[in-house]
């Protein structure tokens, strides 16, 4: 409990995730002034100032110096982000946040953002049939869903003029939204003239801030989507792949079966097999110098399982999972894909799960899923085309909040200096607006009003992966089930009123049978055996 509460006073200081250039900032003057300070809506203020919401205020990136494996400076618009776009945005006061604060920070709701609630990702291996579809329905929904909000850049800033006179933005779907910017951040550098690119470079890989960067990566497209569906109950799913011998998730009535028509392609009984990728094609936008632009090129692909089985030997299993987080060490030596006996490096995929040595050819745990996938999700820069990618990497953050809570580390585990560009504490995750320090999000994710419903006390999970499921349905269908119990008490009661009408009138029947045909006198009182009681009856 002491641990949570001083995560949630740390998190005073972080606001809600926003990515990839506002709409309001996407022009000349913004560009030219160099600041993205937005007006919100609700008083008419930039930032919300008015309301006390937040102010416009001067961006400090830090300058501890970052490791030896990019050595050049001033090239690179990532660099010191988000200077070669902005030095002044919004900054937003106590739990709310947003590009102009008119929203609230993660795990905070409501008007004055006053409410913290804790919302739980569960496995989709367990939610009802209804609950798959309805989340393959929202995917396809962002898909084909034009971003109200974002756009993303289609150049570099040198290129759209000293002062910002040639803005070069353009629309993109909410899906492709988060596509895009998985790909910005880990694309090659551009040092000038065709193919001359420094690809050592990732401001969200292959180091510290490989965890806390895909954190937030996931929370922000939950938000999203909720923003998009308008179900602020929505989770992202998580896969527990752990033992698994094959793509569990890879059938038609979840992520997509494979087609018998060709072994690379998705089902044509699936949606996803409509659904074009952007961002493939890194070595074309080198020879160009251009950036990825967000036009379609090619079906999604995947062929689980086909895979070089030199590269990744198995799935990643249960002790795979608990030698890692065994790991004490975040970050060690180098801290990039060398380390040997890092935690991260180690569920990352670059070392060893069984000696927590890094490995040259090999791809272990987090890596050695999107490898066994054998298609779109197998490149770095393009593999959130495929949905899987939101469900592996929810449970990879689940091993990571597992760790967190298992070792407590202090703020200072997490490297302040010399760790490759990108991934100091200090450092603003490339490229998302309003700013978020990766130190930020080395903590629970308790304080970012989250669970995992695996992570659970047994109680807990009854009634979020079984108990919930069914009074959710119940809820949605509970009009349907009034209707027809009514009508299910009509008909038993009109059944009942004939069977009794029938069998009096078989009684009837019955005691004229019996009757004398002589006019022999009869008592007038006679007592029926048959209905139990005295009737009266009167003479022939």
């Amino acid at each position: 409990m002491r641990r949570l509460c001083v995560s949630l006073v740390l998190l005073q200081l972080i606001r809600t995730c926003f990515s990839q250039f506002p709409r309001p900032c996407v022009n000349s003057e913004a560009l030219r002034t160099k600041e993205c300070c937005p007006v919100w809506a609700g008083d008419g203020s930039a930032c919300g100032a008015l309301s006390g919401r937040g102010f416009c205020t001067e961006v400090v990136v830090s300058d501890e110096p970052h490791g030896p494996q990019y050595p050049h400076s001033g090239i690179d618009d990532r660099e010191r982000w988000p200077l070669a776009f902005f030095n002044r945005t919004c900054r937003c006061a106590g739990n709310y946040g947003g590009y102009n604060c008119g929203e609230c920070r993660f795990g905070y709701w409501g008007s004055n953002c006053a409410e913290y609630r804790e919302s739980v990702r569960r496995n989709i291996l367990t939610m009802s049939t209804a609950e798959q579809q309805k989340f393959i329905s929202y995917l396809n929904l962002a898909k084909n869903t034009i971003n109200r909000e974002y756009v993303i850049s289609t150049a570099t800033r040198a290129a759209m003029g000293d002062n910002g006179e040639n803005p070069m933005f353009s629309d993109i779907n909410t899906y492709d939204l988060f596509v895009w910017m998985h790909y910005y951040v880990s694309r090659d550098a551009l040092l000038g003239g065709p193919g001359n690119v420094w690809r050592d470079i990732d401001f969200a890989h292959e180091s510290a801030a490989f965890l806390p960067w895909h954190r937030v990566f996931l929370l922000h497209w939950e938000n999203e989507i909720r923003k998009l569906t308008g179900d602020f109950n929505f989770t992202i799913p998580y896969w527990d792949w752990r033992d698994s011998q094959t793509c569990e998730v890879c059938t038609d009535a979840l992520m997509g079966g494979r087609s018998s028509l060709n072994p690379n392609l998705i089902s044509p009984a699936s949606v996803f097999s409509s659904w074009k990728v952007i961002c493939t094609q890194p070595e074309e936008y080198n020879s160009q110098e251009a950036l990825c632009n967000a036009t379609g090129e090619g079906p999604l692909l995947r062929n689980p399982g086909n895979h070089d089985s030199n590269r990744v030997q198995r799935i990643p299993t249960s002790a795979d999972v608990e030698f890692t987080l065994g790991l004490p060490e975040y970050e060690t030596g180098t801290m990039d894909r060398f380390a040997n006996m890092s935690f991260r490096n180690v569920l990352e995929g670059f070392a060893s799960p069984e000696t927590g040595m890094a490995l040259t050819g090999q791809s272990t745990m987090h890596n050695s899923l999107h490898m066994f996938m054998n298609g779109s999700m197998s490149s770095v820069q393009g593999s959130a085309n495929d949905p899987i990618f939101l469900l592996h990497h929810a449970f990879i953050d689940s091993i990571y909040e597992r760790w967190l809570r298992n070792h407590q580390p202090p703020r200072t585990s997490y490297p302040r200096t010399n760790a490759p560009i990108g991934h100091n504490d200090g450092y603003y995750m490339v490229p998302f607006l309003p700013l978020h320090r990766n130190g930020d999000y080395f903590l629970s994710n308790k304080a970012l009003g989250y669970e995992y419903a695996y992570l659970l006390d047994p109680g807990q999970r009854f009634v979020q992966e079984f108990l919930n499921p069914y009074l959710q349905q119940a809820q949605q269908i509970w009009q349907w089930l009034l209707g027809a119990g009514i009508l299910g008490a009509l008909i038993a009661a009109l059944t009942a009123v004939l069977i009794v009408f029938a069998r009096r009138k078989w009684k009837r029947s019955q005691r004229r049978k019996r009757a004398p045909s002589y006019g022999e006198r009869q008592p007038l009182l006679q007592s029926s055996s048959e209905e139990g009681s005295s009737s009266y009856q009167t003479t022939l």
